[in-house]
C-alpha cells in the first residue's frame, strides 16, 4: 500500500446540505453511510447486492464538457462514499417529508395505495421522482422502465405503476389497449356494475396537490465550481486498509496503474463491489478515473462509432439510440441488438452505475452485451504508459486466453463498434427465468455475412453466454459453416456441430443442463429465421419468406405497462359521512412509508454500548461437531464475546427447536454460534474465523423420496374420508393415477429478520424490538432461553417489512438467540440478518409430493379420490404438523366427489424447518386438485373449465369432514368470472392463434377456490383489545395484532371510529407489546381484522355503554365534552375489548369437525402467451372474482387480493429454489431467486370484489389476505393449456406431469420437438448434478 500521509477531504452534498469527510473510508458504501452516519434511515438495507432496489437514492453530477447536469438513480448499497466526490446525493428525506413538506410522489403513492409494508416504498419513490427530474411528463413505457429494478414483495406493483402514471399527459379517453374506448365501456362489466352501484376509483385525483417541477431544488452551485475547476488536483482518500485515488488526468490515470498494476478501476462498482462484499476479494488500492474526458468521449464516423469506455451503460444506451434515429438502418443492426438487451439488463440504477467498459473488461460469463459486441466485430481501445492498442472483441479475449488479455498496467480507453454492412445480420438472443434484471440462462450474439445478392455465408460468429465459465464462440462451427447456403440442411448441420463444439458438462454450475444445451440450438433456430425473414425483405424473389405461422417466434414478448380496473361495493350513501367502514382508506402509515418517516426496527437509533452480532451456520446436513474453536475469533479487532450453547441459562432446545447446536448439526445453515462486537463488519469477519470439525452422519437426507424410504417423519398421518372408495374404483368408467412435484417458496420479505434486544438492568428484565407476526410466541422462547418468567420479557412490534408467514415462528429461535448474546454480554444487541443467512437459516413454504388415483365416469363425473400428500417439513417440528392437516382439510377445494380419500404426512428431513407461508399449505395442495382435473378432462375430451363445472358443489352441502356450508357465493363468483373475461369467445380467439401459430401457443385457464380462514383449534382464535380515551377526545387504541402491510391498524381504527362515532382522525394507534395486551395470538390464517375487530368493537361499545347516561343527558353535545364529563363523574375511560374466537374444532379420529368459521370462494381467469422455442411465458390478461361479503377497506383488500396473486403467479413460475444433493441452498438472494417484477404482471389485471354477506364477522366482512395467493395457479394452468396444445400439435400426449413452478426450463422440455431430440443426454448414474428438486 502506499505511503500517504494525509487523506483528502471528500466533499459532496446531501439533500443540499455540504458534507466534508475528513477521513473517508474506502470501504465504506453510501447505504452505511447515510444510515449510520448520517441517520438518514430512510433508504433501505434489503439484500446489499443491488438487486432490489430497496437502497435507491438520486445521484446528481454537473459535467463540465456539455455544461449539463445529469441525475440518474443508485443503488446506495453498491457506491462507495469516495466515488461521491463532487456529486450532490438525494435521499428520500431530501425529497419530502411530513415535517416539511411532502413531495406529490410521496403523496400520490400513498394515496395511490402503492404502499402496504412500506419497507420498499422510499426506494419506488426514488425511482419515480429521479425520473421526474429527467422527464416531468413521462410515458407509461418510461414509467415501467425506471421501476424495473425496484422488487416489491407485497402490492404486486400496479397500485405503484398507477401513481406514477398521474404524472403523464392526460388523454381525452382511456385508451384501453389501443382500442379508443373508455375502458369503462368495454363490455356489460360495467352496465351491470352501475345496477349494482359497483365503484371503481380508489382514490380521489382532485385531492393531489400538483406538482411543478420547476419548484425542484437546484443544484448547489459549488458543486458546479469544483467540477469546472481549471486546477483541479488529484485526490487520495486513505481508509483503515485501504487507498483511494482519483486521477485527474489520463496521464495521471496511466502512472498510477503503472504503479498498481493490480489495483482495479472503480467507476460504478457493480463488478468489484459484489467481489468484495460477497467472494471476501481484498484491493489495498483502489483507482476511480471517474469524469477522465478522455474515458468519455464519443465519436461517429462513416464507418461507425467510438464510445468511451467510462460511458455507463444507460448513457450507452442513449447514444445507441441517437445512432439509430440517425443511420439509416441497415447500419444499425449491430445497435439494434445491443439497445435490445440493454432494456432487460438488470436494472435502472445497475445501467446508470455500471460502465461500458467495465462491463467488457470483466467478461462475466452472463454478459448479454459482450456476445453481440463479438458478433458485431467490435474492438476495445486500451492505453498504457507504453501506448495505445487495439484488442478484437473476440473468442480469444472473451475466453479469458492469456494472449488476449489486457496487461495489468492497461486500462480500457473506448470501445469500436462498426456499422453493420448492408449484406450482414446481427442479432441478440437471450432467455432469463424473467424478463428483466435476470442473468440470462443462455444467451447468444449472432451475425452472419453473405456474398451480396445471395444466400452464401461469407462470414459468421456466434457467442454464447451462460453456458461455460466464460462467454464461449463456436468458432469451428462458424468456420464449417462458411461457403454454405442459408437454408434448412446448413441448420441441421450447425445446430449438431455448435452441440459438440459447445458441451456443457452434466454437473455444470448453475444446473439446468439439458436445457441449456437445448436454448442453444434454440436460439440459432430463431437466428436462422430472422435471417430468413429478412433476406426475403432483402429480395423477396429471390429469398422465400419463411412460413408463416413461424413469423411469431421472431419476436421476444414486449414490455407493456400494466393497466386494469377494480370494482368494488360503492358505500351506501345513506352512511354518516364521517363513518370510514366501507371507503378505500389509505394506509395509515402510507404517507410515513412514502416518505421514509416510518421506523422500522434497524432504523431505531443505537443505543450506548449497543452491540451487533453475526452468526456461524452450520456447513454440513448431518454431522457430529467434533470441534469448536472461537480463539482466533475472540482475538479479532471489536469482538467482544462469540456466544454458544453453553451460554444459554435455560432451554436451548424448546418445543423441538434448538438455539445454538451444540453436539450435533441437523441442517446446513443451522446457528452455532454467534459473534458480539462493535459493528457488523468486525463480527462477520469474526464469524469467518471460528473454527468447526464435524464427522458426517448418516443417512442425509434432503428429498421427500428419501424420508419415504428411511421412514422419516415429523408427525402422524392425518386422513379424511367419506363414502366407499374401494367399491366406487370398481363402478366407475375410468381410473387415472398421478404424481405431482411442487417445489418450496422462499418468503423474501423485504426487511429482512430484525432483532434490537435491550436487557435491563433490574429484575432480569429483557425488552425486544423486532418485526413478528407472534410477539408472544417470542416471549416465550426468550423466556424459555433465559430462565426467566414471560412477564420479564416485552415484545415491541411496530411494524416489519413484509412477512407472509416467515415471521409467526422464526423470530421467536432468532430472538431467542439475541436475547441470550445480550444476556451474556449485559449489552444490546442489534441482530440484522443479511439476506443471503436470512433465506438460507429461515427456509420456507413446504415442498410437497401429491399423489392421486382418480375413478370418472365418461361424461367427466368423478365418482371417486384416493389423494395422499407428503411435504417436506425440514429438520424440526416448527409448524408442518399443522400444514399438513390444513393440507388433508383443504384437500377438495370446490369440488364434490362422493367417495373422496385424503392423506398427508410431514416429512421429517435434513433441511432448514420449513415453515408458515402465505395459504398454509393450500396454494400447494390445490395444485394437485385442479392438475388432476386437467388429467380427467384430457381423458374425456373436454375442456378443465367444463370438468370444474361438472364436479362443483352446487347447493348446500357437506364437506368430506362432514362441515356444512352454502356454495352459493363460490357459483356466482366462478359463473361471473366465466363471462366477464369473456372466457368461451376468448379460448375460441386463442385455439384460432394457435392453429396460426407454430412456435408460439396461448392458453386460457379459469380456476375456482374455496378457501378457509382462521385455525381449527378455537382458543387459536381469540384476540383482545386495550382503547384509552383521553381528557382532549383523543382516542389511543391497541390490540394483539400485527401490522406486516396488510392495513390491520388502518381497519382497526376505522372500527375505532365506527364504534366511538367519532372522526378517524381522533384514533391513534402505536404499537403492538406484549406488555398492553398480553397473550395475544399469531397474526396470520387471514383473520387479523376478523378477531381483532371483534375485540376492538367490544373495547369500544363498553367505553359507549359507561358514557350513554352523560350523552342522554347532553344528547347534542359534543364528544370532547362528554368525555370531560364523564371523567368528572369518575367513569373509567379505559376498556379492554376481547373476542372469546371462532369455537372451531376438528377430530382427527372421527374425521370430522368444523374446522372453519366460514370460506372465501373466489375464481380466476388467466391467459398467457408460450416461447415454445424458448420456454419464456407472457400473462396478458387476469380477472379475478372475489367474494368479499362486505369489504371494510376495499383499497386495502384489493391490495392484499393483487398482491398474494402476484406472490402467487411468482411460487408457480419463477420463483426457484435450487439446493445441492447435500443439502446446501444455492438461491440465497434477488441475483438466483426471482420474485416478480412490475414487467411480470397481467398486461391487463381486473379485479371485482363480489358482495355477498357473512354474519359471523365484523360488519360481515371476511379475510382477504392470503385468499389470492392460490389464484395465481391460474397462470400456471393456462401455461398449461398452452404446452397442451404445442404437444397435441407435435404428437405428443396431452397428459405429462403438471408440476409447479412452470420455469422457463420446465416449459421448454415439455415442448418436445427436434431440438430437444437433438441433444446429447447424459446416464444420470454417471454424475452427481448441481442442484436436485426436493419435494
Amino acid at each position: 500500500m502506499p505511503s500517504v500521509s494525509d487523506s483528502d477531504p471528500l466533499i459532496f452534498f446531501v439533500n443540499g446540505r455540504k458534507v466534508i469527510e475528513k477521513s473517508p473510508d474506502p470501504e465504506v458504501n453510501l447505504l452505511f453511510y447515510v444510515r449510520k452516519v448520517l441517520h438518514l434511515t430512510g433508504t433501505k438495507y434489503g439484500c446489499g447486492s443491488g438487486g432490489c432496489g430497496a437502497c435507491t437514492v438520486m445521484i446528481s453530477r454537473y459535467d463540465p464538457e456539455a455544461k449539463k447536469i445529469h441525475h440518474y438513480p443508485a443503488t446506495a448499497c453498491l457506491v462507495p462514499i469516495c466515488s461521491l466526490h463532487g456529486a450532490a446525493v438525494t435521499t428520500v428525506e431530501g425529497v419530502g417529508s411530513i415535517k416539511k413538506r411532502i413531495h406529490p410522489v410521496q403523496e400520490r403513492l400513498a394515496k395511490c395505495h402503492g404502499t402496504q409494508c412500506g419497507f420498499c416504498s422510499p426506494g419506488m419513490v426514488m425511482s419515480i421522482y429521479t425520473l421526474l427530474r429527467n422527464h416531468p411528463e413521462p410515458t407509461p413505457d418510461q414509467i415501467t422502465k425506471a421501476l424495473g429494478g425496484n422488487l416489491c414483495r407485497c402490492t404486486g406493483y400496479r397500485p405503484i405503476v398507477e401513481s406514477a402514471k398521474t404524472f403523464s399527459p392526460k388523454s381525452t379517453v382511456c385508451q384501453l389497449k389501443g382500442s379508443g374506448k373508455c375502458c369503462m365501456d368495454l363490455d356489460e362489466r360495467c352496465s351491470e356494475s352501475r345496477e349494482e352501484k359497483m365503484c371503481t376509483k380508489l382514490y380521489n385525483e382532485d385531492e393531489f396537490q400538483p406538482f411543478d417541477p420547476s419548484q425542484e431544488p437546484i443544484f448547489p452551485p459549488e458543486l458546479i465550481r469544483m467540477a469546472e475547476d481549471p486546477n483541479k488536483r488529484r485526490l487520495t482518500f486513505l481508509g483503515n486498509r485501504t487507498i483511494w485515488i482519483m486521477p485527474v488526468t489520463l496521464n495521471d490515470l496511466l502512472e498510477l496503474k503503472a504503479s498498481y498494476p493490480e489495483a482495479p478501476l472503480v467507476m460504478g462498482n457493480t463488478a468489484v463491489g459484489p467481489g468484495i462484499k460477497f467472494n471476501d476479494e481484498f484491493h489495498p488500492v483502489f483507482i476511480s478515473p471517474l469524469g477522465l474526458p478522455e474515458l468519455n468521449l464519443i465519436n461517429t464516423t462513416d464507418n461507425g462509432v467510438t464510445i468511451g469506455a467510462g460511458y455507463s451503460l444507460a448513457q450507452f444506451n442513449d447514444a445507441l439510440d441517437f445512432l439509430v434515429s440517425e443511420q439509416p438502418k441497415e447500419k444499425t443492426k449491430t445497435y439494434h441488438a445491443l439497445l435490445k438487451h440493454l432494456r432487460t439488463l438488470a436494472g435502472p440504477q445497475i445501467r446508470n452505475m455500471a460502465t461500458l467498459g467495465g462491463h467488457i473488461v470483466s467478461r462475466p460469463d452472463f454478459s448479454d452485451l459482450n456476445p453481440i459486441l463479438a458478433a458485431g466485430n467490435a474492438t476495445i481501445s486500451v492505453i498504457s504508459k507504453e501506448g495505445e492498442r487495439q484488442i478484437p472483441l473476440d473468442g480469444p479475449f472473451l475466453e479469458k486466453l492469456p494472449e488476449a488479455n489486457l496487461k495489468p498496467e492497461e486500462v480500457a480507453l473506448s470501445v469500436s463498434i462498426p456499422h453493420s454492412a448492408k449484406w450482414q445480420f446481427v442479432s441478440g438472443l437471450r432467455l432469463a427465468q424473467r424478463q428483466e434484471n435476470a442473468f440470462a440462462i443462455v444467451n447468444a450474439g449472432m451475425s452472419v455475412e453473405f456474398k451480396e445478392g445471395t444466400n452464401t455465408i461469407e462470414d459468421l460468429r456466434m457467442f454464447f453466454g451462460s453456458v461455460a465459465p466464460t462467454v464461449v464462440s463456436a468458432s469451428q462451427t462458424c468456420q464449417q459453416l462458411v461457403g454454405r447456403q442459408w437454408d434448412d440442411q446448413m441448420l441441421s448441420d450447425a445446430c449438431q456441430l455448435v452441440l459438440e463444439e459447445i458441451r456443457i458438462p452434466p454437473d455444470a454450475e448453475g444446473g439446468m443442463v439439458e436445457y441449456r444445451r437445448t436454448l442453444i440450438i434454440s436460439l440459432l433456430f430463431k437466428f436462422y429465421l430472422k435471417v430468413r425473414r429478412w433476406l426475403n425483405e432483402m429480395d423477396p424473389q429471390k429469398f422465400p419468406d419463411i412460413p408463416e405461422e413461424f413469423v411469431s417466434a421472431l419476436d421476444d414478448f414486449p414490455i407493456e405497462t400494466p393497466q386494469g380496473i377494480q370494482m368494488f361495493q360503492c358505500v351506501d350513501p345513506n352512511q354518516p359521512q364521517q363513518d370510514p367502514v366501507g371507503h378505500p382508506i389509505m394506509h395509515q402509515s402510507g404517507i410515513k412509508h412514502a416518505t421514509g418517516e416510518a421506523i422500522f426496527v434497524d432504523d431505531m437509533p443505537s443505543i450506548d454500548q449497543e452491540l451487533c452480532l453475526a452468526v456461524v451456520t452450520s456447513t454440513r446436513a448431518h454431522a457430529k461437531i467434533t470441534s469448536l474453536d472461537v480463539s482466533e475469533a475472540l482475538a479479532c479487532p471489536g469482538v467482544v464475546d462469540v456466544i454458544t450453547a453453553e451460554d444459554v441459562p435455560g432451554e436451548n432446545n424448546h418445543d423441538g427447536e434448538i438455539f445454538y447446536a451444540q453436539s450435533e448439526v441437523i441442517c446446513v445453515g443451522q446457528i452455532i454460534c454467534t459473534v458480539a462486537a462493535d459493528t457488523y463488519i468486525h463480527a462477520k469477519e469474526a464469524a469467518k474465523r471460528v473454527k468447526i470439525a464435524y464427522d458426517d452422519i448418516e443417512p442425509t437426507i434432503i428429498t421427500i423420496e428419501q424420508a419415504l424410504k428411511h421412514n422419516s417423519f415429523l408427525s402422524d398421518e392425518k386422513k379424511i374420508e367419506q363414502g366407499n372408495v374401494e367399491y366406487a374404483f370398481k363402478h366407475v368408467d375410468q381410473i387415472i393415477e398421478g404424481e405431482i412435484h411442487v417445489e418450496g417458496q422462499e418468503h423474501f420479505y423485504m426487511e429482512t429478520q430484525t432483532i434490537l434486544a435491550i436487557p435491563q438492568a433490574e429484575d432480569k428484565e429483557m425488552v425486544l424490538h423486532l418485526g413478528t407476526q407472534f410477539p408472544t410466541h417470542v416471549q416465550e422462547y426468550v423466556s424459555a432461553a433465559l430462565k426467566v418468567p414471560r412477564s420479564r420479557v416485552a415484545c415491541h412490534m411496530k411494524r416489519t417489512g413484509g412477512a407472509f408467514g416467515g415471521k409467526v415462528t422464526k423470530p421467536a429461535l432468532l430472538g431467542a438467540v439475541c436475547a441470550v448474546a445480550a444476556n451474556k454480554t449485559g449489552r444490546p444487541i442489534r441482530f440484522i440478518l443479511r439476506r443471503s443467512d436470512d433465506m438460507l437459516i429461515t427456509a420456507g413454504r413446504h415442498p410437497l409430493l401429491g399423489r392421486y388415483k382418480i375413478g370418472f365416469m365418461n361424461n367427466g363425473e368423478i365418482k371417486a379420490a384416493d389423494v395422499e400428500y407428503y411435504t417436506n417439513g425440514g429438520c424440526t417440528p416448527d409448524e408442518s404438523e399443522m400444514v399438513i392437516e390444513f393440507v388433508v382439510l383443504k384437500s377438495e377445494n370446490t369440488y364434490h366427489i362422493p367417495n373422496f380419500r385424503c392423506r398427508g404426512r410431514a416429512c421429517k428431513t435434513n433441511l432448514p424447518s420449513n415453515t408458515a407461508f402465505r395459504g398454509f399449505g393450500f396454494p400447494q395442495a390445490t395444485v394437485v386438485v385442479e392438475a388432476y382435473i386437467a388429467a380427467v378432462a384430457s381423458r374425456c375430451n373436454l375442456l378443465p373449465e367444463e370438468i370444474r363445472e361438472i364436479n362443483m358443489y352446487k347447493h348446500t352441502s357437506k364437506t368430506a369432514y362432514k362441515q356444512t356450508f352454502n356454495p352459493e357465493p363460490l357459483r356466482r363468483c366462478w359463473k361471473q368470472c366465466l363471462e366477464k373475461s369473456s372466457f368461451f369467445a376468448r379460448k375460441q380467439a386463442a385455439e384460432e392463434f394457435n392453429r396460426n401459430n407454430y412456435w408460439k401457443k396461448k392458453g386460457l385457464a379459469v380456476v375456482p377456490m374455496k378457501f378457509s380462514v382462521a385455525i381449527p383449534v378455537a382458543f387459536y382464535n381469540q384476540a383482545a383489545a386495550l382503547v384509552h380515551i383521553f381528557l382532549d377526545g383523543s382516542v389511543l387504541l391497541t390490540h394483539g395484532g400485527c401490522e406486516l402491510g396488510q392495513g390491520l391498524h388502518t381497519k382497526m381504527i376505522q372500527v375505532a371510529s365506527r364504534e366511538l362515532n367519532i372522526p378517524q382522525s381522533y384514533v391513534h394507534f402505536s404499537e403492538t407489546s406484549t406488555i398492553t395486551v398480553p397473550n395475544a395470538l399469531f397474526t396470520a390464517g387471514s383473520m387479523g381484522a376478523d378477531v381483532n375487530g371483534k375485540a376492538v368493537q367490544n373495547a369500544c361499545q363498553i367505553l359507549l355503554d359507561r358514557l350513554q347516561p352523560i350523552i342522554r343527558k347532553n344528547p347534542k353535545g359534543k364528544w370532547e365534552e362528554w368525555v370531560k364529563k364523564a371523567f368528572e363523574e369518575s367513569i373509567s375511560l379505559s376498556a379492554t375489548g376481547y373476542f372469546k374466537g371462532y369455537q372451531t374444532n376438528m377430530d382427527w379420529e372421527k374425521e370430522r369437525g368444523d374446522p372453519y368459521p366460514y370460506y372465501v370462494y373466489g375464481a380466476a381467469c388467466s391467459e398467457v402467451e408460450v416461447d415454445c422455442l424458448t420456454g419464456a411465458h407472457k400473462l396478458l390478461r387476469t380477472d379475478i372474482f372475489m367474494d368479499a361479503a362486505f369489504s371494510i377497506n376495499p383499497a386495502l383488500d384489493i391490495g392484499q387480493v393483487e398482491g398474494a396473486f402476484i406472490q402467487g403467479m411468482g411460487f408457480y413460475t419463477t420463483e426457484e429454489l435450487k439446493y445441492s444433493p447435500k443439502g446446501v441452498l444455492h438461491s440465497r438472494g434477488p441475483d438466483d431467486y426471482k420474485i416478480p417484477t412490475v414487467t411480470e404482471i397481467p398486461e391487463e389485471f381486473y379485479v371485482t370484489l363480489v358482495r355477498s354477506r357473512n354474519p359471523i364477522a365484523i360488519y360481515s366482512s371476511k379475510g382477504l389476505g392470503e385468499a389470492g395467493m392460490f389464484l395465481g395457479s391460474s397462470v400456471l394452468f393456462a401455461i398449461y393449456d398452452a404446452v397442451t396444445t404445442a404437444r397435441k400439435e407435435r404428437g405428443l400426449s396431452d397428459i405429462f406431469p403438471l408440476n409447479s413452478p412452470a420455469t422457463p426450463e420446465v416449459i421448454r422440455m415439455a415442448c418436445v420437438d427436434q431440438f430437444t431430440d437433438m441433444i446429447p443426454r447424459d446416464d444420470p448414474s454417471t454424475f452427481t448434478p448441481w442442484s436436485i428438486h426436493v419435494s
